[in-house]
């Protein structure tokens, strides 16, 4: 089976397209309704294993992924124990070589405990991870992201960040704008997302390192990210897709509107899907972070932080993006495959995904692979469900379908 560089309608309506696998049988197609799509990458995702298993585990990551056409995941490392050290890691590879259906490359600690304090042992973690980062935490000393990024130059790996300044948080959990004031809620404010991209890209530039910037949501982050690239600086960012589907004209009195950075302004969601029609954004990733529903059951103020959405986001944007004209098919598929795997060096190999566009179905949480609930789209009507996922010629996907 070739997997193709676009998104590639099945043939002629007499063809019909045979999956075979020694476990899972045959999987038919009537080819003219389906389209082949090449594995989805998603750089930006947390499993919660080791530590967290109640929240998510590699395996109900995995299968939430390949049910989303997802192939290759890259995992946050804010677990326990964060894998700062080969020991660490060790403890999250022998889980994912036991239990994952997909290709997990788990991200290593900038800093020891991710507590921006001393650099994690860099050197030896390097050739087992897909890049560093303290997701989660911005790393808040100039000094310390300074020589995180001089080793990691030495080493040929990204510095993947969370850019968040501590300083100019203030306890709060939504965007400071019209809907926080008009309810009462403390904002975080769009300054503590950009303020430190604006220092890394400083950074970035001194040192030559490769720079990655993750959940970008406010438009002074894609206006310095845009800037800099035009003065050579070697920086990549993603953004959501809630970032670029909602604002915080959409937020309600409930934990699965809850996430970190927060919905912005609606000019904010602007200058994102701008930024990704210009080529400033170069990848689109979930932020899969799910939590338990007691987590996730106490409004804005007290719910954790992060939603799902593995399971949703091409569905998503297809039929708010593709479907309304402002990408091109081929375009949201560069997104979600090519550009990350090329940034990341992840290889793509004969991963591939078989996609009805037209079946249209309401989502809803309570079908998820994944453990986590938790999503601002529950009840909205999409387009394009997957039909079968395929990685290293196994069928990790597959739903029940007529025949």
């Amino acid at each position: 089976m070739t997997v193709f560089d676009r998104p590639r309608q099945l043939g002629s309506a007499a063809d019909v397209f045979s999956v075979r696998n020694a476990d899972a049988g045959a999987a038919f197609f009537n080819s003219e309704r389906y389209t082949l799509f090449p594995g989805f990458c998603d750089v930006h995702v947390h499993f919660r294993e080791p530590g967290f298993s109640y929240k998510e585990t590699i395996a109900s990551g995995c299968r939430a992924a390949a049910r989303g056409g997802y192939t290759a995941v890259c995992t946050m490392p804010n677990l326990a124990p964060v894998p700062d050290s080969l020991k660490n890691l060790q403890v999250q590879t022998e889980i994912i070589q036991r239990d994952a259906c997909i290709a997990v490359y788990p991200y290593a600690a900038i800093t020891k405990g991710e507590k921006g304090e001393a650099l994690s042992d860099m050197e030896a973690l390097a050739e087992r991870v897909v890049a560093f980062s303290d997701d989660g935490h911005g790393v808040q000393s100039d000094a310390q992201m300074r020589e995180a990024m001089r080793t990691a130059v030495r080493l040929g790996k990204l510095i993947v960040a969370h850019c968040e300044d501590n300083s100019l948080l203030h306890g709060g959990y939504v965007h400071d704008g019209a809907y926080a004031a008009a309810h009462g809620h403390r904002g975080i404010c769009s300054e503590s997302e950009w303020r430190q991209i604006a220092r890394d890209l400083e950074l970035a530039q001194e040192t030559g390192c490769g720079y990655h910037v993750c959940h970008i949501s406010t438009k002074e982050s894609v206006a310095l990210i845009r800037e800099a690239k035009r003065n050579g600086v070697d920086v990549t960012c993603e953004t959501a897709p809630h970032y670029l589907l909602l604002d915080e004209n959409d937020l309600q009195e409930d934990g699965r509107f809850k996430m970190n950075p927060p919905l912005r302004a609606r000019e904010d969601r602007e200058a994102l899907l701008e930024g990704l029609c210009d080529g400033t954004i170069d990848a689109i990733a979930t932020d899969h972070a799910p939590h338990s529903a007691e987590e996730k059951a106490k409004g804005l103020a007290g719910s954790a932080f992060g939603i799902v959405g593995l399971e949703t986001a091409f569905p998503l944007l297809y039929t708010e993006l593709v479907r309304k004209g402002v990408l091109r098919l081929e375009q949201l598929t560069a997104l979600l495959t090519d550009r990350p795997r090329a940034r990341f060096g992840i290889p793509r190999g004969n991963d591939f995904s078989v996609w009805d566009l037209d079946a249209e179905y309401e989502i809803d949480p309570a079908d998820f692979l994944s453990k986590g609930r938790a999503t601002p789209f529950a009840g909205r009507r999409v387009n394009g469900r997957c039909l079968l996922t395929v990685y290293n010629g196994r069928i990790v996907y597959q739903a029940a379908m007529e025949g």
